[in-house]
């Protein structure tokens, strides 16, 4: 081979290298790792997909349930499992049974069943907090369609305390600045909280959550202005003094996980302050208008944020545990 040969041989495979290095990283996500199960456990991902979609084919809810149950797990300690603890007597309250958790949360059913179904045939292997980021991984996949590989191998936190949710998780009526500082403070970019504000296009919010923005404005009808008047009369229907009814957060497409949610915030639609503040932000108004515009881009800005935000505070080697019972501490 001449040296022109040779020289073009090199940068071939120098460029083959640097593919193979970034097809690497691409699968990985810190210390954690795509198909971390496949040598212990084979099962564990299949297990924990059945289950979901069993659940979800019975009540659709459990989708959005599932993936805000990740969300509120990561937000506090990282994502290691902490909201799945019970409270235990004598100690203080758990995440699970702060006020913002209890009774809203849903989904605990579907991890107990892929939990006990995988501690079945592999004893003390997967963690409680891998089998959460796989559920909200695939609710993402039963109600829109939206699939991404999941890198696991998180261990499970040994404490959970209520006093820690509030201050963590961002409240329904933060506006943009105010969110944009909350995802900051988690190691998550602008876009990506307002990519991740998307999964309000499934799931239903309580009439408190949102009676801030039905009275006490200086405007005719004594709503936000911000919200459509149609709109605000049909909440209002739904939500008598003191209700604990639910709404949909979506009004054009509740069931299903996709970009109709920033449509919605378009013609003043958008359930909660926290919704709505995106397009009424010149903050964040023009991700929101891209996002209601190229909907298989926010999808995919969807997956890449969950893996992201799974990634945040992870305890993985010998820190935390492997919990057989997710509800307990071994």
């Amino acid at each position: 081979m001449d040296y022109k040969n040779s020289k073009i041989s090199a940068v071939i495979l120098l460029f083959s290298l640097i593919c193979y290095s970034q097809t690497v990283q691409s699968k990985s996500s810190g210390k954690l790792k795509v198909g971390y199960y496949r040598r212990t456990c084979p099962q564990a991902e299949i297990i924990v997909r059945r289950a979901v979609n069993k659940a979800v084919s019975q009540n659709p809810g459990l989708a959005a349930g599932l993936i805000r149950m990740h969300f509120h797990d990561c937000f506090i300690r990282g994502c290691d499992g902490s909201v799945l603890l019970n409270s235990v007597a004598g100690k203080p309250a758990a995440e699970k049974d702060s006020f913002v958790n209890n009774p809203s949360l849903r989904g605990f059913e579907v991890i107990d069943e892929a939990k006990a179904q995988i501690e079945a045939i592999c004893p003390k292997t997967v963690s409680c907090a891998d089998i959460l980021a796989f559920s909200a991984r695939d609710s993402a996949l039963k109600v829109g369609r939206i699939g991404y590989d999941v890198p696991s191998g998180r261990k499970d936190g040994l404490i959970s305390l209520s006093s820690e949710v509030l201050t963590n998780l961002p409240a329904p009526f933060l506006n943009a600045t105010q969110l944009r500082d909350n995802f900051r403070s988690k190691g998550m970019s602008l876009d990506e909280m307002v990519t991740l504000s998307g999964a309000h296009s499934i799931g239903v919010s309580r009439c408190s959550s949102f009676a801030n923005r039905l009275s006490g404005f200086n405007t005719t009808l004594g709503q936000d202005p911000s919200m459509d008047p149609g709109y605000g009369a049909f909440l209002r229907s739904r939500c008598p003094a003191n209700s604990r009814n639910a709404v949909n957060n979506d009004v054009l497409t509740p069931n299903r996980l996709d970009s109709k949610y920033y449509e919605a915030l378009k013609i003043k639609k958008g359930l909660l302050t926290s919704d709505q503040t995106l397009f009424e932000s010149a903050l964040t108004r023009k991700m929101v208008v891209d996002n209601a515009r190229f909907g298989s881009g926010w999808a995919r800005k969807f997956a890449a944020a969950m893996v992201r935000m799974g990634n945040i505070d992870v305890l993985t080697g010998t820190q935390g545990e492997i919990r057989i019972n997710c509800n307990f501490v071994n």
